[in-house]
């Protein structure tokens, strides 16, 4: 019996109220998408991903930016904790965001960093609902590729945001704690609470029904997988000797992540006295749920696009756990001074310390005969170079992945200065599907993303 056959297209494991999707598996993939001259199934069917990573206040470029370029670069302080991902990344210096610039508009560089990141597009200065800026690369894309999947886009973050008020010097808080935007005046706000998050993958889309999965859970004391066992055994003896083994991990993968949000939940509870939120009191796990949950919607074909702020921009918070007591926000304007701009560069590596742990976690999940990671394009980055002189040119800005073979990793590329970061943006879209000429104040498709 061909046992490629017999499953065909199954893709899902199904349970009371619970779909959950299932890797890429050899057994699972479609015959015809096997060719002459692909080494595996998996190989000639696994989808490309992009995804979209924000962090605040710029970042202390003297510890940032490599000194040497092309595959021989080094990593200063900032960047070392990559040393282990370093041939699946990418520096890219040079890179310009001009609509975060105030153009007339005066002050409000946060808010214009983070609703220009995305969009290449001038915010409207408005603290009223008359909010315009532009679609976000990430919505283009998924308007494209959305109905592939289950969910068109994945959108996280750690702070809870404000859709309205005034957030910074006349400009909407809308703009200030999103980066994707669905149209010009319709933010796409992110999902903060991992609890949520990770019930959404596994409700089909319904949030009424994420939301009686996660109650009737918590009233027989049940994880999600006690849903799907019974599929799940069905399914196993069907499959090659090399998928049982990737079924088995990646279910173990699901159980410990859910586990780890059960537990902080927990904590949370015991340290305020109150229900359990499901928003971690620890940022450190708050951080590396959300990435591991972005890592499981990609794994699974969830979603193809997703997009992550990790803070912010303008967020003050302080980072007592590595030293840094003073607000975040308050130290980027540091005038200078030599003290400030090490706290400075510790936050920033400390946010570099999270993305290196996404980055191994996606090289280990095997796909095909390469990883997740070799399918995915990752952008991580700021709408603000140095925080002092609230600067929108050479943006830190890293890029992780092989894009599916589109993408060379593995170097530090400098761009003539004013190059927009749209016009990777532009690149990446053509990779995706999306073909067009222009995006934002894009100028051309960006060059060197191979070699």
């Amino acid at each position: 019996m061909n046992t490629r056959n017999s499953l065909h297209r199954r893709t899902f494991l199904k349970g009371v109220g619970t779909l959950m999707a299932l890797p890429l598996l050899e057994s699972l993939a479609p015959l015809a998408a096997t060719d002459a001259g692909s080494k595996s199934v998996v190989d000639a069917v696994a989808p490309k991903r992009v995804g979209f990573i924000y962090v605040p206040n710029g970042a202390n470029m003297a510890d940032w930016t490599p000194k040497k370029l092309g595959s021989d670069f080094d990593l200063p302080y900032i960047l070392e904790p990559l040393s282990s991902v370093k041939s699946d990344l990418c520096v890219f210096s040079g890179l310009t965001h001009d609509k975060a610039r105030p153009n007339g508009d005066g002050a409000g560089d946060h808010a214009r960093a983070s609703a220009a990141f995305l969009t290449g597009a001038q915010p409207r200065k408005t603290s009223g609902v008359d909010i315009h800026v532009g679609i976000s690369v990430d919505q283009v894309i998924g308007n494209k590729v959305g109905s592939q999947t289950p969910f068109r886009t994945l959108e996280l973050g750690i702070d809870r945001g404000q859709s309205s008020g005034n957030c910074d010097s006349g400009y909407s808080c809308a703009y200030q704690f999103n980066i994707s935007w669905r149209t010009p005046t319709s933010p796409v706000p992110p999902e903060t609470n991992p609890r949520l998050a990770f019930d959404r993958l596994f409700s089909n889309g319904d949030a009424s029904e994420s939301e009686a999965l996660r109650l009737r859970r918590q009233n027989y004391r049940k994880s999600i997988l006690d849903f799907v066992m019974e599929d799940a055994r069905e399914l196993n003896p069907k499959l090659g000797k090399t998928d049982q083994r990737k079924l088995d991990e990646y279910l173990t993968s699901v159980r410990d992540l859910e586990r780890r949000i059960e537990f902080t939940e927990k904590v949370s509870s015991e340290m305020t006295g109150k229900r359990p939120t499901g928003e971690p009191q620890d940022f450190k796990e708050h951080v590396r749920l959300m990435y591991d949950i972005m890592l499981l919607a990609f794994q699974t074909d969830s979603t193809r696009v997703a997009s992550f702020i990790v803070a912010h921009d303008g967020s003050n918070r302080p980072y007592p756990f590595i030293g840094v007591n003073d607000g975040h926000h308050d130290i980027s304007h540091h005038g200078d001074d030599p003290e400030k701009k090490a706290k400075i560069a510790k936050i920033n590596r400390f946010h570099i310390e999270q993305f290196a742990y996404f980055l191994e976690r996606m090289r280990s999940t095997k796909e095909g005969n390469g990883s997740l990671l070799d399918n995915c394009m990752l952008v991580y980055g700021s709408g603000i170079a140095d925080g002092n002189a609230h600067a929108h040119d050479n943006l830190p800005v890293l890029v992780a992945g092989r894009s599916g073979g589109q993408l060379t990793p593995g170097r530090h590329v400098r761009y003539a200065k004013e190059t927009p970061m749209t016009n990777l943006y532009l690149s990446m879209m053509d990779q995706m599907g999306v073909h067009s000429e222009r995006f934002g104040d894009s100028t051309g498709k960006l060059g060197q993303l191979t070699v």
